[in-house]
């Protein structure tokens, strides 16, 4: 045997037995080339780093089980030669409904707002209407969808080399759905608000004959020979899929292969990440809306960086069939909009069971943008709106965080005007950080065949891609018995949430590391300017609760006109 499958072996050895989540390289050493066991002295090592304490008898008699022809090392033999790859999902499905909690009941609807819009007179004033007023234009036929879908082709042409957000255009697959659209309508068959639309998707979504990269260089020619239920939901509602947006390698941050993606607002800053294309390409107007995900902030920090309004909808409302895995029991797919409703126009297009993805919810939306807002019950997080303290090695990001928090006390102020009461809340103490390496662990199963052969090492740490490497080959020493019990803590975060929310439909404000692991809703709007650049307001719903934050979210934008800002390029 050689010294790399000894090796390999001892490590999924002790982390199978709860023994190596911070074993280091040196306890490696005691491996000797032409070793075909598990000696006593490997176990004692790791024993004493794990902080064990088993008896002597109890580590022989663990050897016993490890050198066995019963025991493990055959197993994980026969696991990596299954090849399991990144679309192969676990049989454990994560369910965030607490135990005796009622789903809701009721029928789907689609009551839109009355829109009224004409035609602009320039490129410009058309590329950066919102979803709802574009259909309008296309329904009436004052704009064809070809020519909508040249002139965002244009944009993104033109305006990439500034902004970096751009893995491949579809342009091929554009005109072919445009011209297919135009015929359609003029032949008076319309489908609905997306018919005709252009989009953008995050480019971990597979749409067969093109490249879906997934942001990182061992990726950068992967093609994928299915479409993804989103793509195909957007199909069928006559969108136009018009460029593969960059996301952060690996749905981390916002550098990838191609470089970093910019914020249209200050192309000094990246535009964050991981959903880092969506956000730019949709707050510089080169496409009517975009598809993003998120896992622990990749819809809601891009949102917030770019100044779009972004949905990260709960956890098994949209099918993650044909999209790149991170952590199947955290990953979302969201739509990233210039408007709420915008936003529940395309939510209500790609929701719902496939038949594919496992871990969905048959559910019930129902929008009605005429619905009156004093109907909700809101809460506001008072640790949002507390005093914050001085960091002398941070100024800037304080400065920003009270300017956030001064323009989100105006918000508050907007939406009583609304007739709404507000009724302070503050989230129970939870340790969610505790938690956070389910996210790390499921993402090092999702890429372990990148993480045991060479081409983890083309990824090359920041600033020019990535430091996933890194965190793969940690998460390799998380023991098996310590995930089980993160997830059984992780039950105990759902329960406590849920009894704190009580009958409230929404709070104002956010905790992304724990949302995100109980699976709840959250939307970020545009809530102000700090120094020429958005700042946020975000509202976190009850499960399944995405018509209410949406609701909230689009009484709001009716009041203020921050969403309908435009950076200048």
């Amino acid at each position: 045997m050689t010294l790399e499958w000894n090796r390999r072996r001892f490590v999924a050895t002790l982390s199978s037995l709860g023994l190596g989540s911070t074993l280091m390289p040196g306890a490696l050493a005691a491996v000797a080339e032409d070793a075909d066991t598990v000696t006593l002295e490997m176990v004692e090592t790791a024993q004493r780093i794990a902080g064990l304490s088993f008896s002597r008898p109890q580590l022989e008699a663990m050897l016993d089980r490890l050198n066995g022809e019963r025991g493990p090392l055959k197993s994980f033999a026969a696991l990596r030669a299954a090849d399991l790859g990144n679309d192969t999902a676990p049989a454990l499905v994560f369910n965030p409904v607490p135990p005796g909690k009622a789903l809701p009941t009721g029928a789907s609807s689609m009551k839109p707002s009355a829109v009224e819009v004409t035609m602009p007179t320039s490129d410009d004033g058309l590329a950066f209407l919102p979803v709802t007023q574009l259909a309008k234009l296309v329904e009436r036929r004052d704009v064809k969808p070809s020519d909508l879908t040249k002139l965002y082709l244009d944009r993104l042409k033109r305006f990439d080399p500034q902004l970096h957000c751009v893995v491949n255009l579809t342009e091929d697959i554009a005109m072919r759905q445009a011209r297919r659209a135009d015929e359609e309508i003029a032949a008076g068959t319309y489908r609905g608000p997306l018919h005709g639309i252009p989009w953008g998707a995050k480019d971990l979504l597979a749409v067969k004959g093109t490249k879906t990269t997934w942001g990182a260089s061992p990726y950068r020619d992967q093609t994928i020979d299915v479409d993804a239920t989103v793509y195909e939901r957007l199909s069928e509602a006559g969108a136009v899929l018009v460029a593969k947006l960059a996301m952060g390698a690996l749905a981390s941050g916002d550098r990838w292969f191609g470089g970093r993606t910019r914020n249209p607002w200050n192309t000094e800053q990246g535009s964050s990440g991981s959903s880092a294309g969506p956000g730019s390409a949709t707050a510089a107007g080169l496409v009517g809306f975009s598809i993003g995900t998120e896992t622990r902030g990749s819809i809601i920090s891009p949102s917030t960086r770019n100044g779009v309004t972004g949905l990260r909808p709960t956890y098994g409302r949209v099918s993650r069939y044909g999209a790149m895995a991170l952590s199947w029991s955290m990953d979302k797919i969201g739509p990233m909009c210039r408007s709420a409703e915008d936003c529940a126009l395309v939510f209500d297009a790609i929701r719902g069971p496939d038949g594919k993805d496992n871990t969905l919810f048959d559910l019930p939306f129902a929008w009605d943008a005429g619905r009156d807002v004093r109907d909700l019950k809101i809460g506001f997080l008072q640790s949002d709106f507390e005093p914050i303290e001085d960091d002398p090695e941070d100024n800037e990001r304080v400065e920003r965080a009270r300017a956030t928090q001064r323009n989100n006390r105006a918000a508050l102020d907007v939406i009583r005007s609304l007739g709404v009461e507000l009724v302070p809340f503050d989230l129970p103490e939870l340790d969610s950080d505790a938690v956070g390496f389910v996210l790390t662990t499921e993402s090092a199963a999702a890429f372990d065949d990148l993480t045991l052969n060479a081409d983890l090492d083309m990824m090359k740490a920041p600033p020019e891609e990535s430091r996933w490497p890194d965190g793969f080959r940690a998460s390799r020493f998380v023991p098996a018995v310590e995930y089980i019990q993160a997830n059984r803590l992780r039950m105990r975060l759902m329960v406590e949430l849920d009894r704190a929310f009580g009958d409230m439909d929404l709070f104002i404000g956010s905790n992304l590391g724990l949302t995100n692991l109980t699976g709840h809703p959250e939307i970020s709007v545009p809530g102000g300017f700090f120094e020429g650049t958005p700042t946020s307001l975000r509202f976190t719903g009850k499960l399944f609760g995405e018509s209410e934050i949406l609701l909230l979210a689009h009484a709001y934008q009716s009041k203020t006109d921050h969403h309908l800002k435009h950076p200048t390029l």
